[in-house]
């Protein structure tokens, strides 16, 4: 399954309930920790996950395997392109 980028981030930023930076998200950009300009916490992945859940049937169980897979959103669309 192939993973629309745009889609992906809207569907992040929809669940998080966060704006888009001004300068847009780099792909590559993380999306947790202090390298992150959305600030996304422990609450938003729980929503992030369970979006993700509904719009691709995709769970993401483990807590180190959710780390990896939320790192960017690249990695989050290779983690699901590959489920």
């Amino acid at each position: 399954m192939s993973i629309d980028i745009q889609e992906l981030k809207r569907l992040i930023l929809s669940a998080a309930e966060k704006e888009l930076p001004n300068d847009d998200l780099d792909p590559d950009e993380p999306l947790f920790g202090s390298d992150s300009r959305l600030s996304l916490d422990s609450i938003d992945a729980l929503q992030i996950s369970m979006a993700i859940q509904k719009r691709y049937a995709v769970r993401l169980n483990d807590s180190k395997e959710t780390r990896r897979a939320m790192a960017s959103l690249n990695a989050l669309a290779a983690y699901i392109s590959k489920a």
